[in-house]
């Protein structure tokens, strides 16, 4: 697997499986093959993120913003609310 996180908090955003093509630009990020890919990320680049590859201890119950990423350790991350058991 690989994951996209934040720098700033260690966040991890997306997560990918390995042979997904991922390329940290400078304004953007680009998902998938660059002659067509599957999307952009707009509001993370080169300079505010990171990805780390080849990733084997992701949690099974991984979601986006549920944990924090240091390159080794996997941490939960203490402000994430579970948009299931928490209504607005």
């Amino acid at each position: 697997m690989k994951t996209i996180i934040e720098n700033s908090t260690n966040l991890s955003k997306y997560l990918f499986d390995d042979d997904k093509a991922v390329v940290l630009e400078e304004g953007r990020i680009v998902v998938g093959d660059s002659s067509n890919p599957d999307f952009y990320i707009g509001d993370m680049n080169s300079g505010t993120a990171t990805l780390h590859s080849n990733v084997t201890n992701s949690p099974s119950d991984w979601t986006g913003g549920k944990y924090l990423f240091d390159g080794t350790t996997w941490t939960q991350n203490p402000n994430w609310i579970d948009p299931d058991t928490h209504p607005e």
